[in-house]
């Protein structure tokens, strides 16, 4: 039996323009620079206008052309009108590049340091101890297990197997626990322990002349040490019959130590990512003034190159089949490039007004830096001030920076909910945040503000949050609960 149904979709299909502009809307500044360089090289007819191989007027390019339907392509694939590629009399050379920079922008490098790598630097050590080849063997073989902290994370019975499977030495868990005391005394003080305890001891052991604080700090870590994680110092000052000073100078010297030795050095091996800011804003005389990041980004325009093979094919008399796909070629490339054109300026002007809502959105807090200030603001709200779709405003913020003068900031931390106050007022949940941070900051150290007492002074000064609620922000400024905090 046969049954006939009607179906209505409904569809939305984004042009290759469109998602091109997409993609580039999402991506930072210093990721752009690097997009625009792979385009060019990707795509003949794109050309940086500031190389010096390139030449050409910018008048002599091309017009932009609306694309072609679909349903006349085979048509054009045999005869199109070369004309509409080579007129453009009648279009301004503002339309046909895309200029990046203003005359003040100059071209930066930053340098990056490189340095000894934490292995290196333990090898090098090998050569100062009076090691035979066995030895050095084994005890490079120990470095090359340690992770980034400087721990040994790696059972010696397994090393064991190891080492005589892979370096064909024989050796016994015991010789391997004398080469890792070796190790140990390599600098920097507490590398090739297998846990914190042990690293915090290595270190304390190094000390020469052992102080009192000293003496008491590892007598503490050997016997109270799950006590001292959980700062419960009223159990170890009855438990080790200490008084409350000499308590706390054995903290003191414990806060001392480094819990990761192996960070000391990788500092210097990683590369360090520097934030390029997207937006800067300045404040001058009380007039907030706007720029989008444009430095070091290449001018673009088409390549007259390309410009010139389709005026030679346009003098050509004869028009052979092979010269018709090479053209067709040629305008795939010259539309291409004039899409991404086109995308990187509406990058730019989305950028701009989607900015300049956000700062004429939180004008009081631009000009003053006060974090009170913010108000409450979510995506919907620049969307409807710009009128575009709250999508495109997602993309804009997420992992875009904004230079300001009390600091650079990411865009979207903007961004907040609100919360009514006990007068009706909507604040933003970055304003209790702040204030949830200053009260701890002020707090008595020794009685740190439990989240039940830090909910009452918020409810005192109107706003009327749950415990719960206090501690998820609590948690979200990575600040511990109060026993944690509490300090001798």
């Amino acid at each position: 039996m046969l049954t006939q149904k009607l179906q209505q979709k409904l569809l939305q299909k984004l042009s290759p323009q469109q998602i091109l502009l997409m993609k580039l809307l999402q991506i930072p500044s210093i990721a752009l620079e690097q997009r625009i360089k792979q385009e060019i090289e990707e795509n003949p007819a794109l050309e940086d206008s500031g190389d010096p191989e390139s030449d050409g007027d910018i008048s002599d390019q091309l017009p932009e052309t609306e694309p072609d339907p679909v349903d006349e392509l085979d048509r054009e694939r045999d005869d199109f009108d070369i004309t509409d590629y080579l007129d453009d009399d009648d279009v301004p050379a503002y339309r046909l590049n895309a200029n990046n920079t203003s005359a003040d922008d100059e071209h930066r490098e930053v340098p990056y340091a490189s340095g000894i790598s934490f292995n290196e630097l333990l090898i090098s050590q090998l050569g100062l101890r009076l090691l035979d080849e066995r030895q050095v063997q084994i005890a490079t073989y120990i470095i090359g297990n340690l992770d980034d902290s400087g721990y040994l994370n790696r059972n010696l019975n397994a090393m064991v197997d190891d080492l005589a499977f892979t370096q064909n030495i024989t050796t016994t868990p015991e010789e391997l626990n004398r080469m890792l005391k070796v190790v140990q005394e390599f600098d920097p003080p507490g590398v090739g322990a297998r846990d914190l305890r042990e690293c915090l001891l290595i270190q304390l052991r190094r000390q020469d002349p052992p102080t009192p604080a000293t003496l008491l700090a590892i007598l503490l870590i050997e016997r109270y040490f799950d006590e001292l994680t959980k700062k419960h110092y009223d159990k170890i000052s009855k438990k080790a019959r200490v008084s409350d000073e000499e308590l706390r100078d054995a903290v003191n010297e414990i806060l001392k130590l480094n819990p990761k030795p192996g960070n000391s050095m990788s500092d210097t091996t990683k590369s360090n990512h520097y934030i390029m800011p997207d937006f800067f804003i300045y404040n001058k005389d009380e007039d907030l003034e706007l720029q989008v990041n444009s430095r070091n980004m290449p001018e673009l325009r088409l390549s007259r190159t390309y410009v010139d093979m389709l005026e030679t094919y346009a003098e050509s008399k004869s028009k052979s089949t092979s010269q018709k796909e090479a053209v067709m070629f040629i305008r795939q490339k010259i539309d291409s490039a004039k899409w991404f054109i086109d995308a990187i300026k509406q990058r730019q002007n989305t950028l701009y007004v989607t900015m300049d809502a956000i700062m004429n959105y939180q004008r009081e807090y631009f000009l003053t830096g006060d974090e009170t200030k913010l108000r409450p603001m979510i995506l919907k709200d620049i969307a409807e001030v710009v009128g575009l779709d709250i999508s495109t405003i997602s993309r804009v913020a997420n992992s875009k920076y904004v230079q300001t003068p009390y600091g650079t900031f990411l865009l979207k931390s903007f961004f907040s909910e609100s919360m009514q106050t006990d007068s009706g007022e909507e604040v933003s949940t970055r304003e209790i945040k702040k204030i949830l941070s200053d009260c701890i900051e002020a707090e008595e150290k020794g009685k740190p503000l439990t989240d039940e007492q830090l909910t009452d002074i918020l409810k005192d000064k109107g706003y009327n949050i749950a415990r719960r609620t206090v501690a998820k922000y609590r948690e979200q400024l990575n600040i511990p609960v109060a026993r944690l905090r509490k300090e001798l």
